[in-house]
């Protein structure tokens, strides 16, 4: 597998975008990395809170499928780069972090991980809609150059900051 491309850096300010609370749409495939293109559909919400004077943020989330899940995002003031965590109720258990930040409107983090039992490289790309809409992906890559997206979230706001 080749090596992750290096992780951007970004602003302690990059997310500050995505404060206060959030409907989404969810699309995320049935089977990843087996070239399927079924998708399931589904709803959530979201709720984004600023911690630690602006260094660190968390978002919660709740998914109609029956589970719930938190990102917890910190900003390393030295290396210029977030990291950002993971956890659900579905397993409760904290994921490895993805790497990055943003540039102007685009923010790409990059991470390891496995995927039913697999070592997978991970990437997370953000892209800022304005001031009321936002888009998630994450796409998985077994050999670090052909990356498979396979799930998506569109955010709208519902509430102010």
């Amino acid at each position: 597998m080749k090596p992750l491309p290096p992780a951007p850096t970004g602003d302690v300010h990059d997310f500050d975008f995505f404060l206060g609370e959030w409907t989404c749409h969810n699309r995320r495939l049935k089977k990843r990395l087996a070239g399927s293109d079924e998708w399931d559909r589904f709803s959530s919400k979201a709720n984004c809170r600023r911690l630690l004077g602006g260094v660190a943020n968390v978002e919660e989330a709740e998914f109609e499928r029956g589970f719930s899940g938190v990102a917890l995002r910190l900003f390393d003031l030295q290396q210029r780069r977030w990291s950002i965590y993971w956890v659900d109720s579905r397993g409760a258990t904290l994921q490895p972090p993805v790497h990055g930040g943003f540039t102007g409107d685009q923010g790409v983090f990059y991470g390891e991980d496995t995927d039913d039992g697999r070592p997978v490289q991970v990437q997370f790309r953000w892209t800022r809609q304005g001031t009321d809409r936002a888009r998630w992906e994450q796409a998985f890559s077994l050999d670090g150059e052909t990356w498979e997206t396979n799930w998506v979230m569109e955010f709208t706001r519902t509430h102010g900051v």
